[in-house]
């Protein structure tokens, strides 16, 4: 999910001190310039200086090589990108197909284990002979005949990305056929020559969040901009984007116009066009259109009709009588239990298919509709505490793909057939990655300051029962479940990092705290905005408990994105408590988040900065402002992208910085391509592994280092550890 120039150790002063303007309130803004020569000087200099550092350690490159070849096996699982009547599509990236290739199979072949591919596009001859750095971003096929698909893809990984019309059968780009350049966009056809559209239609088209506020009709041979409105956002909202659904053959048009974070209004488009409002509050999510009826998820309690649903349900109303003016009744699908919730929900054919989290084990369940408007199903076997994921659903007998998998448990793709006599079968299987026989995996539980027990997977030496080096990864936001999948393979978990980390003898701990939606709604509602210290006081605990616990000797707290924002608290809040910190893509200026970028789309979840009131609970967090002299951090690694057009690289730049200024170490690599989920060139993953993995060599086993380095102490001369701009 990313990709980097090169990591980089802080270096500031005599060998990279970061010249501070005098007379600004935030001296280091000039970062905020994502391209700007003095900006990306300074991302030279630090990037060098890491590179040098840590590629020069014991087995980088062994290292580096064992992550690509893991990341690259051929042997991995090729999971369906889309069921599409009769075929089933797929992305498959390996090391001969690094950008990847799109490609297609019969869907009985495939559902048998021996797909016969037939190449749709082959993504690095298209980048070759454009001269692009494409990366794919996936593809909306025309239903219900999937003859024509809208291909999407970005110059480098970016948000941002073009879009292009392209024909199945010939396996080629449509000559004069629908195109949008490169823009923020979602696209969803209405039919063989229309499409549904929200890009940058020019000057006020955009929210400040920078997404479309239109939604149009556009119409082939028509030009973009001639495109006819069908809905308008304001300005102040986050967007409004285009959806289409297809249902008993029907399509079912759907905008959304998200307000926040968490609140949005859903309109159903009447076959003229016209949006007519949904009859649900704000906090709802449409997951899925089924049988003509709207499947909702409910975040909030809800009456109606002299009904109450509580939050976490699962509800249903018609959409016709919407369309017609009139207001449907509302019927319950699906009651989660008290340790459940609701994670996933599809439609395929007759069946609706709903995965719960059950204390973060997987479940699936396979409902349907009676004529008496109740809704019965049954759970389909799966292995118990389980990571279990719907992948796609559809086809003529509403089968679902689904994989299975679990820390110590390669990927399994499993056919689900609720029909038959043996629902499950095995289609696929990823060979393992690790002798698991050597390691062991448990859940354990923290509790908060609060009271709260917080759940977290624990990963060591089989036997293990002395304190051993331990990483500590965790997200805490957005209502994202952090599922223990495989060790090797979960990218934005390090990916083969925490193999070889466990292997070596280290532990790897996954923490479920709250701001996630591990249990439901009131798990990720009670640690938004004002509450957002309870995430990271579940942090802290997990880090004291495994101490407590005598599990970990030092403990490295490690997080992307808003996991990035955690740990960057973390180490500013209890630099005694955290020995390395792995800082990716990170959030850390919260004073100004709003401001890049996409940070105004995050409102509903931190809070607004330029409030007095909402600055009164962000500042008591933000690392950026919380950095403070005379006290002595745990060093980072720091890593962002050039080109990440989500969350600012700025706030990678300035938290290394304000580091710098303060005599801090640091290591820092920021890559000149990818967007915030990365690029397509799985080396600079592995390249980052290994930068990664010596970084924590480093920090966290003592005898590695040189004589006289220390996690917290003075470090060695300049050649031995990044300066501390002393």
């Amino acid at each position: 999910m990313r990709s980097f120039i090169r990591f980089a150790a802080v270096a500031c002063l005599a060998g990279g001190a970061v010249a501070q303007p005098a007379g600004d309130a935030d001296p280091n803004l000039w970062l905020e310039e994502v391209e700007g020569v003095r900006a990306l000087a300074q991302v030279r200099q630090w990037n060098t200086t890491t590179a040098k550092l840590l590629e020069a350690a014991p087995g980088f490159q062994q290292t580096r090589s064992r992550a690509l070849a893991i990341l690259n096996d051929a042997r991995q699982i090729a999971l369906p990108d889309e069921i599409q009547n009769d075929r089933v599509t797929n992305f498959w990236q390996d090391a001969t197909n690094v950008r990847g290739l799109w490609r297609a199979t019969g869907l009985v072949s495939f559902a048998r284990g021996e797909p016969e591919w037939r190449t749709l596009l082959d993504v690095d001859a298209l980048a070759k002979a454009e001269g692009k750095n494409w990366v794919w971003k996936g593809a909306v096929c025309r239903k219900p005949d999937y003859a024509r698909c809208l291909v999407s893809l970005s110059d480098g990984g970016k948000d941002a990305r073009e879009w292009r019309e392209f024909d199945v059968a010939s396996a080629r780009f449509v000559p004069g056929g629908f195109r949008v350049p490169a823009a923020k966009t979602d696209v969803a056809w209405l039919d063989n020559d229309r499409v549904l559209i929200e890009t940058d239609f020019g000057p006020g088209t955009l929210t400040t969040s920078g997404y479309g506020r239109q939604v149009r009709v556009w119409t082939r041979g028509t030009p973009l901009e001639a495109a006819r409105l069908v809905y308008e956002a304001r300005t102040e909202d986050v967007e409004a984007s285009p959806n289409v659904r297809f249902s008993g053959g029907t399509a079912y048009p759907i905008v959304t116009r998200t307000i926040s974070s968490w609140t949005r209004d859903y309109f159903h488009l009447t076959p003229g066009g016209a949006p007519v409002r949904a009859p649900l509050p704000q906090s709802a999510e449409i997951a899925d259109i089924h049988g003509g009826r709207a499947i909702v998820k409910l975040n909030e309690d809800w009456s109606v009709g002299g009904q109450r649903f509580k939050a976490g349900w699962l509800v249903a109303y018609e959409i016709a009588p919407v369309l017609a003016g009139r207001t449907p009744p509302v019927e319950l699908v699906y009651v989660p239990a008290a340790s459940e919730a609701v994670e996933q929900v599809s439609s395929g054919g007759a069946w609706l298919y709903v995965k719960t989290l059950d204390n973060v084990a997987g479940r699936l369940k396979a409902l349907q509709r009676g004529d008496d408007g109740f809704w019965t199903g049954r759970e389909m076997p799966m292995p118990r505490n389980s990571v279990v994921n719907i992948v796609e659903t559809g086809g003529s007998t509403g089968v679902a793909f689904v994989t299975v998998e679990g820390l110590l448990q390669p990927r399994t793709l499993v056919l689900v057939e609720p029909a038959v006599a043996r629902p499950v079968r095995t289609v696929a299987a990823q060979p393992a990655m690790f002798d698991a026989g050597t390691m062991e995996a448990t859940q354990r539980f923290a509790v908060s300051a609060d009271g709260t027990r917080i759940p977290y997977f624990l990963v060591r030496p089989k036997g293990a029962t002395g304190q051993v080096p331990t990483i500590l990864h965790a997200y805490g936001g957005f209502r994202i479940a952090q599922n223990p999948d495989y060790l090797s393979t979960h990218p934005a978990r390090l990916g083969p990092l925490a193999q070889f980390w466990v292997e070596e003898g280290g532990a790897f701990v996954l923490a479920n705290i709250r701001g996630g939606d591990e249990f439901g709604p009131a798990w990720h509602d009670s640690a938004i905005r004002e509450n957002r210290q309870k995430a990271f006081d579940d942090f802290h605990a997990v880090a004291m408990d495994l101490k407590k616990a005598g599990i970990a000797s030092k403990v490295a707290a490690s997080g992307r994105s808003n996991g990035g924002l955690l740990v960057g608290v973390a180490m500013t809040q209890r630099p005694d408590l955290y020995d390395a910190v792995l800082m990716g893509v990170p959030l850390a200026d919260m004073k100004r988040y709003s401001k890049l970028l996409a940070g105004a789309s995050w409102i509903g979840e931190y809070g607004d900065p330029d409030k007095p009131e909402d600055w009164a609970f962000l500042s008591k967090y933000s690392p950026y402002q919380a950095l403070k002299p005379g006290v002595r951090y745990p060093a980072p690694m720091i890593y962002t992208s050039t080109k990440d057009d989500r969350v600012h690289p700025a706030h990678a730049r300035k938290m290394a910085a304000r580091l710098g200024t303060l005599g801090q170490r640091f290591y820092y690599y920021e890559n000149t391509q990818g967007g915030h989920a990365g690029s397509a060139d799985r080396t600079e993953e592995a390249y980052r592994v290994a930068l990664m993995k010596a970084y924590l060599d480093r920090e966290m086993k003592p005898a590695r280092i040189s004589a006289g380095a220390s996690s917290f102490g003075a470090p060695p001369r300049p050649r031995e550890a990044p300066p501390t701009g002393r």
